[in-house]
């Protein structure tokens, strides 16, 4: 698949997914947006930009909490969903529309740079990691939110055949491991790690998705299969008609070199 194309796909679900995902109880949990900003550490002197920001729930966290908050997306729907929230309430934010393989900044214009729950829908997440690094002042604080796949590699593949059939937009939920060594890779040192759970029913998670027609069905089957044999190496569970699951999060958090 080309760069292109994945763009399309991402810009053709988050547009239809803008409303139901910046409204999801699992998205708005006030718990986890509290411990991605206490990951970052912010001070009243920092200027913070989320990358890939969404509906602008991160960039609205941050900012009581910092001097200026800045957003960026390449959807505009998502960027109306951000300006929305934040219309009236906070004076000290920003959003802009753009390319995050190519960061509009100049080097080290932010003190935090943070990422949610978008490096598994990015080809080539290390080089998204490069440019918020490239963007972070020396001493400034990196964070990135996502979900993660199990270290067995089955399990892995069944997984993201899973989030793939969800969300054509998915590109690959990466292991704990890899996730840590992007880092490593980047030129920061090991993460701090704080984790938490993303849970929730299968029948809200596809009320906020856009499968293919007939796909629904497959995915239910298969978060049905791994309650009984956790071959998705995430928590399931059967409740009367009901499924549920808890995807594993991980909040990294590194402070760049200086």
């Amino acid at each position: 698949m080309t760069d292109a194309t994945h763009q399309d796909l991402i810009l053709d679900q988050f547009t239809r997914q803008a409303t139901v995902f910046s409204t999801a109880t699992a998205i708005t949990d006030e718990d986890a947006l509290r411990m991605i900003v206490e990951a970052a550490r912010p001070g009243p002197d920092d200027r913070l930009l989320d990358v890939a920001c969404g509906p602008g729930l991160v960039v609205c966290a941050f900012a009581p909490h910092v001097q200026a908050a800045t957003g960026i997306d390449v959807t505009p729907a998502m960027l109306k969903r951000a300006r929305k929230l934040a219309e009236k309430l906070l004076a000290n934010v920003a959003w802009r529309q753009g390319d995050v393989y190519a960061l509009p900044y100049e080097d080290a214009s932010f003190t935090i740079v943070t990422t949610r729950f978008s490096f598994h829908h990015f080809l080539d997440p290390a080089a998204v990691l490069r440019e918020m690094v490239r963007v972070c002042v020396p001493g400034g604080r990196i964070v990135v939110v996502d979900d993660y796949a199990s270290e067995d590699p089955a399990k892995a593949a069944a997984f993201n055949r899973l989030e793939k059939l969800r969300d054509p937009s998915h590109s690959r939920c990466l292991t704990l491991t890899k996730l840590r060594g992007l880092f490593v890779a980047a030129g920061l040192r090991e993460p701090e790690a704080t984790f938490y759970e993303l849970r929730g029913d299968v029948p809200s998670l596809l009320a906020r998705s856009f499968p293919n027609p007939g796909d629904d069905l497959k995915i239910i089957e298969m978060f049905k299969a791994s309650a009984g044999d956790d071959r998705l190496g995430v928590p399931v569970r059967l409740d009367a008609n009901t499924i549920y699951y808890a995807y594993p999060v991980v909040i990294l958090a590194a402070t760049r070199p200086a």
